[in-house]
């Protein structure tokens, strides 16, 4: 390699990075938005299958609004498994804002009666949950985004 091809090689090189550090300060800062249920109803229940009204809250801290395609998640309450799902009810969150949606979460007769219903009977205590799961966005520099969000809620 001569002289004049290695200063081509390194003003290559050099251009390479500028435009490399330009699209990271054009990349959006994104803080990962904040899910938490907003309340939990029996809707129905049967020997075979109970179904719960899960309420759920999308607090997005970003100055950009989120776009939602869907969501897959596990909802476990006081330390066991609730219920598995998903929703495609598309919906935006409003850049600084949060936005509410519904969905039904079906279960089984051994993980409810005997495990979830009693410990969500006793009003007296505030019922322990975790979401696990991830969002499915239309944003094009972040198709998902995966979350796993603890709190505690009271029994009405």
């Amino acid at each position: 390699m001569n002289i004049a091809q290695g200063t081509r090689m390194r003003c290559a090189v050099g251009v390479l990075f500028l435009l490399l550090a330009g699209c990271a300060t054009l990349a959006p800062h994104f803080e990962r938005p904040r899910l938490s249920l907003a309340s939990i109803e029996i809707k129905d229940a049967s020997l075979a299958e109970q179904r719960f009204r899960v309420r759920m809250r999308v607090q997005n801290p970003n100055s950009l609004a989120l776009p939602i395609k869907g969501i897959s998640y596990t909802i476990e309450l006081a330390g066991e498994e609730l219920g598995r799902g998903v929703t495609a009810d598309a919906f935006t969150v409003p850049a600084f804002g949060e936005a509410e949606f519904e969905m039904l979460v079906t279960t089984n007769l051994a993980t409810t009666f005997w495990k979830v219903l009693p410990r969500l009977k006793d009003s007296a205590h505030p019922a322990e949950y975790r979401l696990v799961g991830k969002v499915s966005t239309g944003l094009a520099f972040l198709h998902t985004i995966p979350f796993d969000e603890k709190g505690a809620f009271p029994v009405r």
